[in-house]
């Protein structure tokens, strides 16, 4: 898997922690807020978007009367007392960025997520120092299934595309990494157990567990 690739870049939720399920969580606390009901579907609508472009979609479909940075805020602080305290890295994942570094393979991180997330959870696992970018898809023109994201850390890196594996965990982002010319692995995760078989239809690898690598 890892033969003739010079950068392994990495979705955040999902993929290299365990965090899904309370975005849905957040979703339903905050619509309640303004007497809305979670529609069913909502995770379908928003999937690989970008937080800003997540922002976007609910003001405009749910009329929400508050600012855009009013909105990603209040999602900050909902969100980061569970990021601080109740989301863990998946399996195997530190051993795998050991084994990376050791191998010589730059790392990188390129999420849907916001900045301040992103930090304060991978600070507080303590694997920030694996990665040399860490990207949002604030930052690029459109979040994923568009290549954007991978093709920016990807540069960061240094690396060509056919350089590049992603790990992705959701069909949004492996679409995102095979439209950046990247071999892609997907990775599973319960709250995408429904979409596992096109997920490996879609990826060149399929893991269950990072630990699976790492006799790779």
């Amino acid at each position: 898997m890892f033969q003739n690739i010079k950068a392994v870049l990495f979705d955040l939720d999902g993929t290299l922690v365990d965090s899904m399920w309370l975005w849905e969580d957040i979703d339903k606390e905050y619509l309640s807020r303004f007497d809305i009901t979670l529609p069913d579907d909502l995770q379908d609508m928003i999937q690989g978007m970008s937080f800003s472009e997540t922002a976007v979609y609910f003001k405009e479909r749910f009329l929400i009367p508050h600012s855009l940075e009013d909105i990603k805020a209040d999602w900050n602080k909902m969100a980061w007392k569970k990021y601080a305290e109740e989301v863990p890295l998946k399996e195997g994942v530190l051993s795998v960025l050991k084994e990376l570094r050791n191998r010589g393979i730059s790392m990188g991180i390129a999420t849907s997520n916001s900045k301040e997330l992103v930090e304060l959870v991978i600070g507080k696992l303590g694997v920030a120092k694996y990665f040399s970018s860490i990207r949002t898809s604030c930052e690029v023109a459109k979040g994923k299934p568009s290549p954007d994201i991978y093709q920016l850390v990807a540069k960061d890196l240094g690396a060509e595309p056919a350089e590049c594996l992603v790990f992705e965990d959701i069909i949004a982002g492996i679409l995102a990494g095979k439209s950046a010319g990247m071999k892609v692995c997907s990775v599973y995760d319960k709250k995408s157990e429904g979409d596992t078989k096109k997920k490996q239809e879609l990826s060149d690898y399929y893991i269950h567990t990072f630990s699976e690598l790492l006799n790779i």
